[in-house]
């Protein structure tokens, strides 16, 4: 079995994180987050694996390599333009020559894949979604199964006051088993997307279409600076299990400084004496001064923070300076290369 990862999108809603950093390979826990996927897939013994890039291929390429490193065989395919997750699979078709696991760019998930094959192929589908219950359902597409779990409408989007006219909490969970006799209800070289066009099609066609409800797994979408935080707080607290994450060796933590247990400290940072790390993500190579206090944050690689910079369930980039006293308050969001200078506060930082 082949699989297909659509990570083709500019990340246009984790900017400015993903200004230089194309999403694919933004670190989650000082991993670049396909890796997740990529160990998802071959926990299923699936290996063979196809990335649809668009944004910034070369440094996805570069980080990913060949796959051999992770137990898997990646090949790289890139949209001459935008193609839409539909028209991205049809693109593929190429390197597709059987039946396939297609999976959304931006979904973390420890989901055991190997169900949702077996779902498909004991309902002799042509082709299977996954589903998912979120606390909010107006950012995603809705799912409407009927009787053996076969899948009989789409609403996507839906409006706040529209929600509690429906009978229906499930949405796109992003994951889908597709046969290649999908493939021919794409049209070749067009924008087309599997949930506005590729979907419906099967439904109008009453191809065998079913749907699989994810359980007890853990399932976030990454795409905003809100859920990037929220699942390394999932990682930190237990909450994501099935994945094995390795604490880095620091070089030079300061005896009297102060790191709980929940915390992730990159290779090669400096810790000086009266920091406080607590419940955070720490890059390669960051250097914290003395009496720094970081909480709730996630800071990537080779960043400074001066002495006594406060920063709270915050987010920052790569190579990024704080400077002395600064405060950096909840919902702050810092691009790589951002300096702010002495002093600084920034908005809700009570």
């Amino acid at each position: 079995m082949q699989a297909l990862i659509l990570a083709g999108g500019k990340g246009t809603r984790l900017r400015p994180l993903t200004v230089y950093t194309p999403k694919p390979i933004v670190p989650v826990v000082n991993r670049p987050f396909l890796l997740y996927q990529i160990d998802v897939l071959r926990a299923a013994g699936i290996t063979d694996i196809t990335l649809s890039l668009s944004y910034q291929p070369d440094k996805i390429q570069q980080v990913l390599g060949n796959g051999a490193e992770f137990g898997v065989t990646l090949r790289y395919i890139t949209e001459p333009s935008p193609m839409g997750t539909g028209g991205a699979y049809k693109f593929a078709s190429d390197t597709i020559g059987e039946t396939c696991v297609v999976f959304n760019g931006d979904i973390l998930t420890n989901f055991d894949i190997s169900k949702i094959v077996e779902f498909h192929r004991a309902k002799n589908s042509s082709a299977t979604i996954a589903l998912a219950t979120v606390d909010d359902p107006t950012r995603y597409g809705l799912v409407g199964v009927g009787d053996g779990q076969r899948v009989e409408r789409f609403i996507e989007k839906p409006k706040a006051d529209e929600i509690g006219g429906l009978d229906i909490n499930t949405i796109n969970a992003g994951i889908y088993v597709l046969e290649p006799s999908i493939l021919e209800l794409i049209p070749v070289d067009t924008n087309r997307s599997f949930e506005y066009d590729v979907f419906p099609e099967i439904l109008t066609r009453e191809l065998p279409f079913y749907a699989y409800l994810m359980q007890d797994e853990y399932w976030q979408d990454i795409g905003t600076p809100a859920n990037y935080l929220a699942a390394h707080h999932d990682f930190l607290n237990g909450k994501i299990s099935g994945f094995e994450l390795e604490r880095g060796a620091v070089s030079d933590v300061a005896t009297r400084s102060e790191i709980d247990k929940l915390s992730f400290i990159g290779e090669g940072c400096v810790i000086k004496p009266g920091v406080k790390i607590i419940n955070s993500v720490i890059g390669t190579g960051v250097h914290v001064e003395e009496k720094a206090v970081i909480e709730n944050s996630v800071i990537w690689s080779h960043s400074r923070i001066a002495s006594s910079a406060e920063i709270r369930n915050a987010i920052i980039g790569r190579s990024c300076h704080i400077g002395r006293n600064a405060i950096v308050g909840a919902g702050t969001v810092l691009g790589d290369k951002t300096s702010l200078t002495d002093y600084t506060k920034t908005v809700n930082s009570e």
